[in-house]
């Protein structure tokens, strides 16, 4: 049964889409129905950005063994030295006063 349950998460990146690149506000991502890889289940992620209409959208659906495969993949990523200072740097900014930002 198609449950429809979606996660949103709010973000700040670029996607390349067709025919450039968009800026990316939100990712959808919810497991279903795929409509087009041939499983019964997918995860869906939509990296969207809803101020730009339907086309600012890029879709992709995996396998739930290739989701978690990713996920690693990011977690790895997001382990280097240089991800981790830009993460604690970001995280500083993120909690400095408002007045305080330069």
């Amino acid at each position: 049964m198609c449950t429809w349950i979606t996660e949103k998460v709010p973000m700040t990146g670029r996607a390349r889409g067709v025919p450039e690149w968009i800026s990316v506000t939100q990712a959808n991502v919810s497991y279903d129905h795929p409509s087009c890889a041939p499983f019964d289940h997918a995860v869906l992620i939509d990296f969207v950005n809803p101020e730009d209409g339907v086309g600012a959208r890029i879709g992709i659906e995996l396998s739930a063994t290739s989701a978690r495969a990713l996920v690693s993949a990011l977690n790895q990523a997001l382990a280097t030295p240089e991800a981790v200072r830009d993460l604690h740097a970001q995280s500083t900014r993120a909690a400095a006063p408002v007045g305080s930002r330069g």
